[in-house]
C-alpha cells in the first residue's frame, strides 16, 4: 500500500517489524489452518454498495458522527438488521 493512500498517520514501528525474522512471530493465537480447512473454505466477494443521497434528522447524523469513523457502514448494519426482521413477517 502507499502511503498516498493512507489517510491518517500509522504508529506502527515499521522498521521493527521489516527487521523481524520468520521466527520471532508470535503465532501462538492463531489456530493452524489444515487442509480440511480449505476444502471447505468459499470465497465470498461481497456485493459493492450503492452511492445514494438521503434525507436524515441533524441530531441523527450528529450521534451516529459522534461515534467515530464507520458511521455509514454503522447506518447500514442497523437498517440491514431492521429488514430482516420485517422480511420475516
Amino acid at each position: 500500500m502507499s502511503k498516498k493512500g493512507l489517510k491518517k498517520h500509522s504508529r506502527t514501528d515499521w522498521r521493527r517489524v521489516n527487521a523481524m525474522k520468520d521466527k520471532d512471530i508470535d503465532y501462538s493465537d492463531a489456530p493452524i489452518l489444515g487442509a480440511d480447512f480449505f476444502k471447505k473454505a468459499k470465497l465470498r466477494i461481497p456485493e459493492p454498495k450503492q452511492t445514494v443521497t438521503m434525507r436524515l434528522g441533524r441530531d441523527v447524523l450528529a450521534w451516529f458522527r459522534k461515534q467515530g469513523a464507520g458511521y455509514q457502514t454503522r447506518i447500514n448494519h442497523l437498517l440491514r438488521e431492521y429488514m430482516k426482521v420485517h422480511q420475516r413477517n
